[in-house]
């Protein structure tokens, strides 16, 4: 009768352990950013850094924290929200503040909409959020530096490749 219930007990105490999951460590990921590459509108197979890009979110007043203020780059990534279909990024070419600390650089501002697609990765994690049916266009105005812009990849899962390519 013990070895029966020693045998019981171990087979119960296998099952017990097998069924546990880690729930406070993630390695499996976040949501994604959006990656963005800037191309020449002349050469449009070659990339062309922006100077001194400045990055805000339309309605917020500090710059957008994935990309380095006022920066040359030809490639950043961003946060799309993760609670609304659409997010909108003031994007400021050549950037600089004149001496009362006005924004001096050529300002577009450029609007993305989406549908997001929340993904249950386990309990460590959570949900994280994807984004498909990526469109994006730019606010006319007078001068605008962003001149044409190309979604190549609708379906946001990852942040290992570029989604949006924009020509200066």
């Amino acid at each position: 009768m013990r070895k029966f219930q020693f045998g019981l007990l171990l087979f119960l105490s296998i099952i017990f352990a097998s069924s546990c999951e880690k729930d406070d460590i993630c390695v499996e990921g976040d949501t994604p950013l959006l990656v963005i590459e800037f191309y020449d509108i002349l050469d449009t197979a070659s990339l062309k850094e922006v100077n001194t890009l400045r990055v805000v979110g339309v309605g917020q007043t500090v710059t957008v924290n994935t990309v380095t203020d006022r920066s040359t780059v030809s490639t950043i990534s961003i946060p799309l929200k993760t609670e609304e279909d659409a997010t909108s990024f003031i994007l400021i070419s050549d950037s600089a503040s004149s001496d009362d600390g006005t924004e001096t650089g050529n300002v577009d501002t450029i609007n993305f909409t989406y549908s997001r697609i929340e993904d249950f990765l386990s309990r460590g994690c959570g949900f994280v959020v994807n984004y498909d049916e990526l469109e994006a266009n730019v606010t006319a105005d007078s001068d605008n530096w962003i001149q044409d812009i190309e979604i190549t990849k609708s379906l946001v899962t990852n942040s290992d490749s570029t989604h949006v390519k924009i020509f200066h």
